[in-house]
């Protein structure tokens, strides 16, 4: 019986034969390998209305704020973690996003609903560096760091989205993947999406187009027009 190997083992052999060529100096060879297949899912998107019942479920600001926050700025779980209160910028209305994926830095746009929450929650919650604040752990330098972990800001949206009833599977993610499809749909257009979104290459951003409901007509199931 045939077994067709995993895309995950496939990609496994690829890269290893990669890197064994690169340090073998074997070039040339790179070019005869397979391509490796591009994940086609399409990414979970919240409607506007679903994003209101997810950002007011949980009954703590600082978990509301930290919700806008991802969905607002369409963060990385870890680069939200990440942001210093030295980040924010409210007379500009701007974020300054750190050493994101690939270590580049990128500003993003701070709404004027975000900055009046997150003034709010400054001012009850008075965090020192970081932003948003979790349990005390050691990191490996042994020093003890006050950060939310990547694990607590999964927890924050897994819970809101139980109290919200929301039937779509929601990650931290997924407020990214919203993020990029409302300003989409919005109007904004895709190269301006990629560089708020901090991807290097269009063709990651292209994805949205295929989600956003935005065009010349927005498209429509011929039921709407069946009884008419």
């Amino acid at each position: 019986e045939h077994n067709t190997p995993s895309d995950a083992y496939f990609k496994f052999t690829v890269y290893s034969l990669r890197y064994v060529f690169r340090m073998e100096g074997l070039k040339d060879k790179r070019i005869e390998l397979p391509a490796l297949r591009g994940n086609r899912k399409l990414p979970v998107v919240l409607s506007k209305p679903e994003v209101k019942k997810l950002l007011a479920a949980p009954l703590l600001l600082k978990h509301r704020v930290l919700l806008a926050t991802l969905y607002g700025c369409g963060l990385r779980n870890f680069e939200l973690c990440n942001l210093r209160l030295s980040d924010l910028d409210f007379d500009r209305r701007m974020l300054h996003v750190r050493r994101g994926k690939g270590g580049k830095d990128r500003y993003v746009p701070l709404s004027q609903h975000l900055i009046r929450g997150l003034e709010k929650y400054i001012q009850s919650e008075c965090p020192q560096t970081w932003l948003f604040n979790g349990q005390v752990q050691e990191n490996q330098q042994g020093l003890r760091d006050r950060r939310y972990t990547t694990t607590g800001v999964q927890w924050v949206v897994r819970s809101a989205r139980q109290t919200a009833g929301l039937a779509k599977q929601v990650t931290p993610h997924t407020l990214r993947h919203t993020f990029a499809t409302h300003l989409l749909e919005d109007g904004l257009d895709i190269v301006s999406i990629k560089d708020l979104l901090g991807h290097a290459c269009i063709d990651t951003t292209m994805v949205y187009l295929h989600v956003a409901q935005s065009g010349r007509k927005k498209p429509f199931s011929p039921l709407d027009t069946l009884y008419c």
